[in-house]
Parts: C-alpha cells; sequence; structure tokens
C-alpha cells in the first residue's frame, strides 16, 4: 500500500472526527453519526493497509 493511500485513509479519519465534533456541538445527531461512520470506515480500511504490508514482508 502506497504512502498516498495511508495519508488519504488518515485524512478521511481526521475528517469524520470535525464531521462527528461539529455534529456534537451543534446537537445534530445525524452529522454526529455520519462522523462516527467515516472514522470506522477510515479505521477499517487503515487496517486493510496494514493487513497488506504485513503480507509484503
Amino acid at each position: 500500500m502506497g504512502i498516498g493511500d495511508k495519508a488519504k485513509h488518515a485524512a478521511e479519519e481526521a475528517a469524520g472526527k470535525i464531521k462527528e465534533g461539529a455534529g456534537k456541538a451543534s446537537d445534530d445527531e445525524q452529522l454526529q453519526a455520519e462522523g462516527e461512520a467515516d472514522q470506522s470506515k477510515a479505521n477499517l480500511k487503515q487496517a486493510g493497509d496494514d493487513v497488506r504490508d504485513a503480507f509484503r514482508k
């Protein structure tokens, strides 16, 4: 997995955290849930990156 993909997935996680925080601040439960879901997706992608890297070694 390339460095670019890892950075992209980390950026997706950060965007999810921002979205979650905005949802909490504005009392918007849907926005907060979307941010949490975005973070989960990004974490899953990062785990997949780690697995692929482990098999390449």
